[in-house]
């Protein structure tokens, strides 16, 4: 059973403070640097260090023998004008946002300190050189994620981005077919998938079973999905159409337009695609990514068509895209 589209004959381009705070942070520096081992906390750190291997945030998501493979990058040319963060110091988290945005999780308890302001930040040396020119000490705040369905600290926004990273390291090859699931929390072999795929991994990352959450919604509201004629969870979420009305009702709608300054793309943002200009309506399905592309724009992690594997591509610059959604960064 064909489940997104026919083959298409293009090819895309894959890419390669405040004293409560300090105190809360103290204490995640002792209890922290302990469980790790650490003999002792370093005043300040090498500068230049080498940027970290992967997040080492605890991420309650799919696959986590992948997550000592998973990092993000910041955008090019940020500044601490663009910059604040949050400090979660129960889950020894810090959350960096730009422009208003959650951008990045570090994880505190490191060897090394970065003082901002009165606050005293335990942090991995790498994460130290990153963070140093970037955090002003009226910039940072106490406070737990404000929207975090899967309670592990990191906003679900930045939990969809990782999940869908997560899906690139795997690599799964494209592979269409109808495959019995279990309900809830189904999903198909880890080797194989389509574009929906990477949607239903990245979105379960944040603590969302799209597989469940779409049967019930089919089952409260027939009417919004006049193309199922009855629900089955072995494959409507699978379909890209049939996601549509789930994702009008349920996330933020957010410009289609690619180059709007009012509403830019996000990393996490939910793309969907006409690849088939002549059948008016989405079929591709995809996740804006933190790099960019030759293009100058963000690329989409996606899985593209047959003889392909879950990547990041440069598509927004040629495909055009139907519609743009965005999980809330708060509730």
């Amino acid at each position: 059973m064909a489940l997104v589209r026919a083959t298409r004959h293009r090819t895309p381009v894959a890419a390669s403070g405040s004293h409560g705070i300090n105190g809360l942070i103290t204490l995640v520096i002792a209890a922290t640097s302990a469980s790790l081992g650490c003999v002792g906390i370093a005043e300040g750190g090498p500068e230049g260090s080498a940027p970290e291997r992967f997040l080492g945030v605890t991420d309650r998501g799919i696959w986590p023998d992948l997550d000592e493979r998973v990092q993000l990058g910041l955008p090019a040319g940020v500044t601490a004008e663009r910059t604040t963060a949050t400090v979660d110091a129960r889950r020894g988290l810090l959350i960096l946002e730009v422009d208003g945005w959650p951008t990045k999780p570090y994880p505190l308890g490191g060897p090394t300190v970065l003082e901002v302001g009165a606050t005293r930040l335990a942090l991995r040396p790498g994460d130290r050189a990153e963070l140093a020119p970037l955090l002003g000490g009226d910039r940072v705040r106490a406070a737990p994620a404000p929207a975090d369905r899967d309670r592990d600290g990191i906003p679900d926004p930045l939990d969809v981005l990782i999940g869908a990273k997560k899906t690139v390291l795997n690599a799964d090859a494209y592979t269409e077919g109808y495959v019995s699931l279990r309900y809830p929390m189904g999903d198909v072999p880890r080797t194989m998938g389509v574009c929906t795929d990477v949607i239903v991994r990245a979105l379960r990352n944040a603590g969302i079973d799209l597989q469940a959450e779409l049967q019930r919604d089919i089952a409260r509201r027939r009417r919004a999905y006049p193309m199922v004629k009855r629900g089955d969870p072995n494959i409507d979420h699978r379909r890209v159409r049939t996601l549509l009305p789930w994702f009008t009702r349920h996330l933020d709608a957010r410009s289609p337009r690619v180059d709007d300054p009012a509403d830019p793309l996000r990393p996490g943002d939910i793309v969907l695609f006409d690849t088939f200009p002549s059948r008016s309506g989405p079929d591709h399905i995809g996740i804006v990514s933190d790099h960019r592309g030759d293009s100058g724009l963000p690329l989409v992690i996606n899985n593209w068509t047959d003889g392909t594997v879950t990547a990041e591509m440069d598509l927004l610059g040629w495909v055009p895209v139907t519609h743009r959604f965005r999980v809330p960064p708060r509730r």
